[in-house]
């Protein structure tokens, strides 16, 4: 199957079949449900004031919003693309197209990517191609995809999970860090580290900053299942090992908010996966990061119309103020220092990886040691 049609494949995956990452109950695996904001019942600030207004890379944002990376490389995906960067142009958000993979093999599928830069020509807008595509592109890969969009940054997606469960997927990841670390060396514009919905860990954030990544998407666990949508492609195939595969790695990964935590500190986070209203998003601001991303959400508003995606989007940004006045909140900076509070597996996940992660620096201070004796 040609990349083209696959991407075609999965949109479709997308807006017809539950592919999210799941639980027996209604409690979400990406964490947010363990996160409380603590309620200011004298907010003293007007709700009509409040300011949600942010800067990434320079860029101005009416919110604190991207609209994720979603689609493209298929004639079919360009009203689609057309109609998330009209909405994201009305509300002064940004976006990321989807993987340019098709493009990059195809040059007849970059209208529907260029289509984007078109109707939204002062938009924020980033490239996007995979870290294993960037070992056969090169650096001249990556700067095709940035110029074919006129993008501000590219995204190098990670999306190994995915590749893994895939029969035509790409499972040697061997030297991608070096290619990532080239490719920031030598693009002129900000390379983000992506993943796609299985999160990304502290150590792994250490080593895409020190390779020169200007930020993270955690991509975390709990929206999309790349797994989960593999298992749909397995069972129309008959292949009955994918579709095992894709079950049993449905929910692998690191929630969401947990992968905020992991990855803050050192470079902007942008917050995707199992974002899903306003106060997911003031969460993730809450936690570390600069921007939230959506994706699942819009895919059927998408496919039709600019006005239907506007209409959730609008309604996200209100539930967002609204979480802000209740939480005292005059602007996205007030959101970035608000108290919160960690509950049930959330809670649990942080207090186990700052014991792990303890015993790992005794670990290596033992071992440097004997290395020095």
């Amino acid at each position: 199957m040609s990349t083209s049609s696959r991407k075609m494949e999965h949109l479709k995956i997308c807006a017809e079949k539950q592919v999210e990452a799941t639980t027996e109950t209604e409690h979400r695996q990406s964490g947010f449900d363990d996160i409380h904001l603590v309620h200011q019942a004298l907010p003293e600030i007007s709700k009509r004031e409040i300011d949600t207004s942010t800067r990434f890379f320079d860029k101005n944002f009416a919110a604190p919003i991207m609209i994720a990376s979603m689609t493209g490389g298929h004639s079919a995906t360009l009203k689609v693309n057309e109609n998330l960067a009209l909405a994201a142009s009305e509300l002064g958000i940004g976006i990321g197209v989807g993987s340019q993979r098709a493009a990059l093999e195809n040059k007849d599928e970059e209208a529907s990517f260029r289509i984007v830069r078109d109707v939204a020509p002062d938009l924020f807008i980033h490239a996007n191609i995979g870290a294993c595509q960037l070992k056969e592109y090169g650096v001249k890969g990556a700067l095709k995809a940035v110029e074919m969009i006129d993008a501000d940054a590219l995204a190098i997606h990670l999306n190994f999970l995915q590749e893994a469960i895939q029969p035509e997927g790409e499972t040697n990841a061997t030297g991608c860090l070096s290619i990532i670390h080239r490719v920031c060396n030598e693009l002129s514009v900000p390379v983000i580290a992506k993943e796609t919905g299985a999160g990304i860990s502290r150590e792994t954030a250490g080593a895409l900053v020190d390779a020169g990544v200007s930020a993270i998407d955690v991509g975390g666990m709990g929206g999309t299942s790349w797994a989960g949508v593999e298992v749909y492609r397995a069972k129309a195939r008959g292949d009955q090992l994918c579709e095992r595969l894709g079950e049993l790695f449905w929910n692998w990964g690191i929630p969401t908010a947990a992968s905020i935590i992991e990855c803050r500190g050192h470079v902007p986070v942008i917050a995707t996966g199992g974002i899903r209203n306003g106060v997911d998003i003031l969460k993730s601001l809450a936690l570390g990061a600069s921007l939230t991303g959506l994706a699942l959400p819009l895919v059927k508003p998408a496919m039709e119309s600019k006005k239907e995606v506007v209409k959730v989007l609008q309604e996200i940004i209100e539930e967002l103020k609204t979480a802000m006045f209740l939480t005292g909140c005059a602007n996205i900076n007030d959101a970035k220092t608000l108290p919160f509070v960690t509950t049930g597996s959330l809670h649990e996940w942080l207090q186990g990886r700052n014991d792990n992660i303890k015993r790992y620096k005794i670990k290596k201070e033992e071992n440097e040691t004997i290395k020095t004796e």
